[in-house]
């Protein structure tokens, strides 16, 4: 079986893809998805949150909103505004936000390769979203969402997607949020064997997104494998839909941190304990970290850039030595007493992409009483820890521009 293989995609008819297309199933709530879809009856959330055409305040896990998705997705069907390729293709997707612009592979990925780790996970999977995503999937008999994977420098991929994407595109969409998603299929039968051979080669993928996704599309696997006496490995089910970035053009954010007390502490005492570990610096400008180990840090009207010791962090340890680890290490844990990030409640994250103006408001506000900026996480770092088979902490990783949902589908035949 190869790493990845060219499939028949599901995708908007020519035209339609400005009516389908919307972000991706888990960067909105049900009600945010409600606004965002009204009038657009081809909005693809139909599809990915079907709960929004079912009554307010239904449990989306409700066995009625996979029944409301797979109406949906029939009616686009009926209607013409999907169609599906009649030969597996490749497809191109460029993403650009602002002057930041990557362009990548739409791929079906290898659900055995995903099992015994050579498209590696860097996080833990949560079973009740798990559980959402298998439900989903075999309810529609499709994968609607994308996982986003990063492959390792192979310059000879970089050249046929920047060929096959200078052309025409076959769907062009700028979102509602201004980045715009450009897509083209590869149909040439030349170009489809000498990317299969060329990821073939690689070592490994890399999750960036999508790590409920591809567990859930294993989980199907297994159990569609189980109950198919003539099993081949041939089927659909034995791949799962992603779309593949060149590690060295995607775009991780930073990942903030904010805190709703001091642990007891005034201002002048917190700043005293943690001198021993950062040194303390005040600013007078907005402190956007520059460089791996070095931190802003905001009290109320005040900036201050935070610098760890080089002696506490660690050369050869791909987990403790990421400032996310860094920060929850010598100062989160020890300083303010949050020791489980993943539950504590006085703890919370804030997407780079709100801007450090976002941490100043919800200080200066008295929500929070201390935000701390980070230096973003590095693809290299991502993939080291992968690499290690470790896990990386929570919140380590914000990446942008998204995907949006519906420009391309996977149909388990």
């Amino acid at each position: 079986m190869s790493l990845i293989r060219p499939f028949t995609g599901l995708r908007p008819a020519p035209s339609r893809a400005a009516e389908i297309a919307a972000p991706p199933y888990d960067v909105l709530s049900s009600s945010e998805a409600r606004v965002r879809a009204a009038g657009k009856p081809w909005s693809f959330l139909h599809i990915s949150k079907p709960e929004i055409d079912l009554s307010t305040g239904i449990d989306p896990y409700a066995p009625e909103v996979y029944a409301k998705a797979v109406e949906n997705l029939n009616k686009m069907l009926a209607g013409g505004v999907l169609v599906r390729d009649a030969a597996p293709c490749y497809y191109a997707y460029r993403l650009v936000m602002g002057s930041h612009s990557q362009t990548g592979l739409v791929a079906a990925a290898s659900v055995a390769d995903y099992d015994t780790n050579r498209i590696r996970k860097h996080e833990f999977t949560r079973p009740d979203k798990e559980d959402d995503r298998v439900r989903q999937i075999d309810a529609l008999n499709a994968q609607t969402g994308p996982v986003l994977l990063a492959y390792p420098a192979a310059p000879q991929v970089d050249a046929i997607l920047a060929r096959a994407a200078s052309g025409a595109p076959d769907a062009d969409v700028t979102a509602d949020d201004g980045i715009r998603h450009t897509l083209w299929v590869i149909r040439d039968a030349v170009a489809l064997s000498q990317i299969t051979a060329a990821f073939d080669a690689m070592h490994a993928l890399y999750i960036a997104d999508g790590h409920h996704r591809s567990a859930a599309a294993s989980r199907i696997a297994a159990a569609r494998r189980a109950a198919n006496p003539k099993h081949s490995g041939n089927e659909s089910y034995n791949y799962f839909l992603s779309v593949i970035f060149p590690h060295h053009q995607m775009k991780i954010m930073d990942y903030n941190r904010v805190m709703v007390d001091l642990n007891g502490m005034d201002a002048e005492k917190f700043l005293q304990r943690i001198s021993g570990n950062f040194s303390v610096q005040e600013s007078s400008t907005p402190v956007k970290p520059s460089r791996p180990g070095e931190f802003g840090l905001y009290l109320p009207r005040q900036w201050r850039r935070l610098q760890i010791r080089n002696e506490l962090i660690p050369a050869n340890d791909p987990v403790a030595r990421l400032d996310v680890s860094l920060l929850q290490n010598y100062l989160i844990a020890p300083v303010l007493g949050i020791n489980d990030p993943r539950r504590d409640k006085r703890i919370d994250f804030v997407g780079g992409i709100r801007g450090l103006p976002e941490l100043e408001k919800r200080v200066n506000s008295g929500e929070m009483a201390v935000a701390f900026s980070m230096f973003a996480t590095r693809m290299e770092d991502l993939m080291a820890v992968a690499d290690a088979n470790e896990v990386m902490p929570p919140k380590s990783t914000w990446f942008e521009p998204k995907l949006a949902d519906g420009m391309v589908s996977h149909v388990l035949d």
